[in-house]
């Protein structure tokens, strides 16, 4: 069990073995996956940036579950923790705040460290190809 004062794993090396063997050890679809994933980490986090600063709730929403759902698939533990903890945020103070005054917070608060996170993750799961 994950103890939330302790930070997550950058990468768990076991989710990506998973993941290379569901795929029958085909190291070549598992590479395009990995390389599918790394390029498309900074249109996901745009996104999140996009919809949180312009008090977007349902695209804020969906983009932190798109984000949060693939890191969780190559095994980015700690930007699908992240991602977890301002999915959280954004469902607790959707029914009682205004999102054009909420959200803006949120990313204030947030996307600093998920910025920086995605970009570690990048070169990480880089270094593992």
């Amino acid at each position: 069990m994950q103890d939330d004062n302790l930070p997550r794993p950058l990468l768990d090396p076991s989710v990506l073995e998973r993941l290379r063997a569901e795929l029958d050890d085909d190291e070549s679809i598992w590479r395009v996956f990995v390389e599918n994933y790394i390029k498309e980490l900074p249109v996901r986090t745009e996104r999140l940036r996009l919809t949180l600063t312009t008090g977007d709730l349902r695209g804020a929403v969906d983009a932190v579950l798109s984000l949060k759902t693939s890191s969780q698939m190559v095994g980015a533990e700690r930007l699908a923790g992240l991602a977890l903890n301002l999915e959280g945020e954004l469902r607790q103070d959707s029914s009682r705040a205004d999102p054009g005054v909420e959200l803006p917070h949120l990313a204030a608060a947030h996307l600093r460290r998920i910025m920086q996170c995605s970009k570690q993750t990048r070169y990480a799961l880089r270094a593992q190809l």
